[in-house]
């Protein structure tokens, strides 16, 4: 009896002893699992596809989430820090993950940090602001090329991370590579011979689309939506809207546009609906694939886009410029003093007719004479900007004197009676006319013109113009061309 009892007992601990082993064991194996996180959609979508088999990678941004002025719950700052691997773009893009990931570093988790990859072809900021900034662009991933060596480097990451599954993540890796690549065959296709017109974007996230696909993206309104956007920018893009230089305006799914209704009030253009986080599709290994998709098919429509995109034109431009231009004439400055030509030699003059009421022309007119200014150093110094109105009736010397201290300290606001203003108008071949809107209040006319800004030399011989739509950089260039070496 005793005997057998004993053969029970010691039977009964060896059971025991087992399946605590067997708990112990499972437990470890359970505190060891691999877990890698990452942030955003496009690149989870690319680990997902790698680690099919496996748990697959967990996704911080979830949804319709953006990074841009995101931040981490309480949750997701503990589920950073017990990642075995941590992949996120870099501190361009997911600023409230810089802390955390330094402090996973810090504790000995891997962490990729795919701006810092060598293999990788990273382009520099369009938004820097100085020639030193190492500041990145970092929408990389819509560049499918690029995606052809994230696969690798990613896969190589994993295999030596989670050596016990690399076989898995080998396989991944050559039926990833070869959807990749048929990918990149059909977007290098898709866009040869494309007819497209002139595009804008909203948001900087095309310049690798631009560079792989030869794309005509002349225009950017801002670089994400945490920057303002510059009122002269706002201004510049809304004349061309307007004017219809650009064919296609390019927005984003998900990132908010407080500008928006300003820039495009009245205008007719098309508007293309981007998605480059992957907002709306599920997340997913087929997620990458459905957003190249989507965003090409997108642009393609929109700069093919048929509606009214003439291109730009300035409405004095059939104006010859052997056609005698300049004269004798006498207005009232801004501090309402009498101004003749005679008063104006002695400096070379850039001259420009506009009003004040005037939306958006002029003061971007204005503001590009300034820019140049200031470019050109101790040579502005030979020149002296003027802004003549076409609008007498509401822009007296007072009215003037308040507007053009806005622009540059040494612009002089010019101003006179009707006739005063006719006859130098016609002496410089520059066309007005007031326009009431049929049902508005007569007072808030407007006044269509001429936009061209005149060059005149020292002794008031007329030497050339600089047609609407300029940029700073081109009229300095054109400039020193004249000015005294």
């Amino acid at each position: 009896m005793n005997s057998t009892m004993g053969i029970f007992i010691k039977r009964r601990f060896i059971l025991l002893v087992g399946v605590s082993l067997l708990l112990l064991s499972q437990g470890v194996a359970a505190e060891e699992k691999f877990r890698v996180v990452t942030s955003i959609k496009p690149i989870h979508s690319i680990l997902a596809s790698l680690m099919l088999g496996t748990e697959g990678p967990e996704l911080l941004l979830e949804k319709d989430a953006i990074p841009f002025g995101y931040q981490l719950s309480e949750q997701q700052k503990k589920q950073v820090a017990d990642a075995s691997m941590i992949v996120w773009v870099g501190p361009e893009l997911e600023k409230f993950l810089v802390d955390p990931v330094k402090r996973a570093m810090d504790s000995g988790v891997t962490v990729l940090t795919l701006l810092d990859n060598p293999e990788l072809k990273i382009l520099p900021s369009r938004w820097a602001k100085s020639e030193k900034s190492t500041e990145r662009d970092p929408f990389f991933w819509l560049d499918s090329r690029n995606t052809l060596i994230l696969v690798d480097e990613l896969a190589r990451a994993l295999m030596d991370a989670d050596a016990g599954r690399a076989h898995l993540y080998q396989r991944n890796r050559d039926q990833l590579l070869t959807r990749v690549a048929e990918l990149d065959r059909r977007l290098e296709y898709g866009y040869r011979g494309l007819k497209s017109g002139i595009g804008m974007a909203y948001f900087d996230t095309l310049q690798y689309f631009e560079q792989a696909y030869a794309l005509k993206i002349r225009g950017v309104m801002a670089q994400s939506p945490e920057q303002p956007v510059d009122t002269i920018k706002l201004l510049e893009s809304r004349v061309k809207l307007k004017e219809g230089y650009y064919a296609c305006l390019l927005t984003e799914r998900a990132m908010p546009m407080h500008e928006f209704a300003l820039l495009t009030e009245d205008i007719d253009i098309n508007i293309g609906l981007l998605d480059s986080f992957g907002t709306h599709i599920a997340a997913g290994p087929e997620l990458y694939f459905e957003l190249m998709k989507e965003n090409t098919d997108t642009i393609k429509q929109c700069l093919q886009y048929s509606g009214k995109a003439p291109e730009p034109t300035d409405v004095d431009d059939e104006i010859p410029l052997t056609a005698k231009i300049g004269g004798k004439f006498m207005l009232i400055d801004h501090n309402g003093k009498l101004v003749t030509e005679k008063d104006m030699l002695g400096k070379f003059q850039l001259i420009y007719f506009g009003y004040t009421f005037c939306p958006d022309i002029c003061p971007t007119s204005l503001q590009v004479i300034s820019q140049a200014l200031d470019m050109l150093g101790d040579k502005a110094s030979l020149l002296k900007p003027y802004f003549i109105t076409v609008d007498p009736e509401r822009d007296n010397p007072k009215v003037m004197n308040n507007y053009v201290k806005y622009f540059n300290q040494d612009l002089v606001g010019l101003t006179g009676t009707k006739v005063m203003i006719e006859r130098v108008a016609k002496q410089f071949k520059v066309r007005y006319e007031k326009v009431i809107e049929e049902g508005a209040d007569p007072d808030l006319y407007i006044m269509d013109h001429s936009a061209s800004v005149f060059l005149m030399a020292p002794d008031g011989e007329f030497i050339t113009k600089f047609a609407h739509g300029i940029s700073a950089k081109q009229m300095v260039e054109s400039l020193r061309a004249y000015l005294p070496k």
